[in-house]
């Protein structure tokens, strides 16, 4: 039976309404105007922003990316509202998770009681033993660290490359109920949850209380961007109606002035790293978090702003990050960047990838990807990308496997086998044999797998190469990267605690 339902397996029964602006909270559902058409919307948040009441709204069926907050005068209120479900079943949950957590702790042994109290709120909301075990193992952190703000590699279990949707850090349900709540005076767990995610020590995940964007506009060079998603700001700049943010250093201003006086005296102009690739298009370079903390925590909130499932810490030593620039007579202008540990144990190259906003839907996605995977084979490993992957990455690493093994195949770079293409491309074995079977290109014959070009695939080449001859595709040229593989002491691959 899906959450939320009752013992019948019949979803409860939504109580309708009129409601005004007094009444209106947290969790009601009212028709709201968008581009000139009515449409149901979600009550996210509400808050009282430059003396006028505003509400931060999701629009049913509708991308989240689109969640905005709008004037009151946006709502309709001649029409009825959807009032919030009463929250009986959560209360079951918690009381079954409370049953749940005494018998856990009759049945531990007696020198692990004293560690109790500290750890319950990880023991309790954990959705994996291993991290149960680590939290026990853990020194007492305050709640209010000044949010571990800007690492993004996942090191939580919402971001292992596990994949399963029951490994979130903290129970799915209960961070939801979190997220509707209203502010109660004495903490509560729940609280505890939001006092972690708003100092930005919590993966963020959809369920959680992120999902309440908190910066309304950025500029950054010549684009004026909407943000998508929460990122850890300082809590002023919540209140902006614009966050200047220089496209060198990315320093973030919350009035033009400053932006301005900053810029006359930012001598950067360029990512602050080693310049390792060049073309007539772009440049790579190549910065260590440990010597560019400044710089790469910036980068990190400003990804944030694009990435849903991004865990944001402090600490961003153990990564380097790979930046892919354009050039004119200004400067080197960001495009996008990957990072990726410096000694990653799953064999992962790449842990958190972006093309910023302004430069999407023109191929640098795939030119970073692709260059991700050129260094791969520069270290002569086999690479692949941290899972999960956020929606939009999951299409551009889908489109490049694909790309990449039906035109080795038709090209004859490569034997029909899975191990051959996977060393001709620097892919794992899995990412082939996924790419493969989703395109259906795998047959059994005499009890042997056997890949097959299908017409399908053959005739969605053709008509890209088509494509490519109107509109010819820019690629790494791998002769243009002066690059080795770094070698770093394990002080330096580590977090600098």
């Amino acid at each position: 039976m899906a959450g939320g339902h009752d013992a019948t397996g019949t979803p409860p029964p939504v109580e309708k309404g009129f409601a005004t602006m007094a009444t209106l909270r947290v969790g009601v559902k009212a028709m709201v105007e968008k581009d000139g058409e009515k449409r149901k919307a979600e009550i996210l948040s509400i808050q009282q922003r430059k003396g006028k009441t505003t509400f931060y709204v999701h629009y049913e069926e509708f991308n989240k990316r689109l969640d905005e907050w709008i004037a009151a005068e946006r709502i309709d209120l001649s029409q009825e509202v959807e009032w919030p479900a009463p929250d009986k079943a959560d209360k079951k949950k918690a009381g079954a998770q409370q049953t749940k957590a005494q018998q856990s702790k009759k049945a531990e042994p007696p020198n692990k009681n004293l560690k109790r109290q500290r750890s319950k709120l990880d023991r309790e909301f954990s959705g994996t033993p291993e991290s149960s075990a680590s939290n026990i193992n853990k020194p007492p952190k305050s709640s209010k660290a000044g949010g571990k703000e800007n690492d993004e590699q996942a090191t939580s279990a919402v971001d292992t490359p596990k994949g399963e949707d029951d490994d979130d850090l903290v129970d799915v349900n209960a961070a939801a109920a979190a997220a509707q709540g209203t502010v109660a005076e004495n903490y509560s767990r729940e609280e505890e949850i939001e006092k972690l995610r708003t100092s930005g020590s919590m993966t963020q995940n959809q369920t959680e209380i992120s999902r309440v964007r908190n910066l309304e506009k950025i500029q950054m060079g010549k684009a004026e961007i909407e943000p998508w998603y929460f990122s850890p700001y300082p809590q002023e700049f919540g209140d902006a109606d614009m966050v200047y943010i220089c496209e060198f250093c990315l320093s973030y201003f919350g009035e033009m002035k400053q932006f301005e006086r900053h810029r006359a005296k930012c001598t950067l102009a360029h990512p602050p790293g080693n310049e390792i690739y060049r073309d007539d298009f772009l440049s790579f370079f190549e910065i260590d978090g440990r010597r560019q903390r400044t710089w790469c925590r910036n980068l990190c909130l400003l990804s944030k702003l694009f990435l849903d499932h991004k865990t944001l810490y402090y600490d961003v030593d153990p990564f380097l990050f790979y930046c892919m620039c354009t050039r004119d007579e200004y400067g080197c202008h960001l495009v996008g960047y990957f990072s990726k540990e410096k000694e990653s144990a799953e064999g992962y190259n790449v842990a958190c990838i972006l093309t910023l906003p302004q430069y999407q839907r023109k191929g640098f996605g795939r030119l970073l990807i692709q260059f991700s995977y050129e260094l791969s084979r520069r270290e002569n490993k086999l690479g692949s990308p941290e899972k999960p992957l956020s929606d939009l990455g999951l299409l551009g690493y889908r489109a490049y496997w694909q790309e990449t093994i039906v035109e080795m195949l038709m090209d004859g770079r490569a034997e029909g086998n899975i191990e051959d293409l996977a060393t001709s491309a620097a892919m794992t074995t899995n990412d082939v044999l996924h790419t493969l079977q989703n395109l259906n290109m795998i047959r059994t014959s005499r009890n042997q797998h056997v890949i097959v070009l299908t017409d399908a695939v053959v005739q969605q080449y053709e008509k890209s190469k088509e494509k490519e001859k109107l509109k010819p595709k820019h690629n790494i040229d791998a002769t243009n990267l002066v690059w080795k593989p770094p070698v770093f002491t394990a002080s330096s691959r580590t977090w600098n605690w």
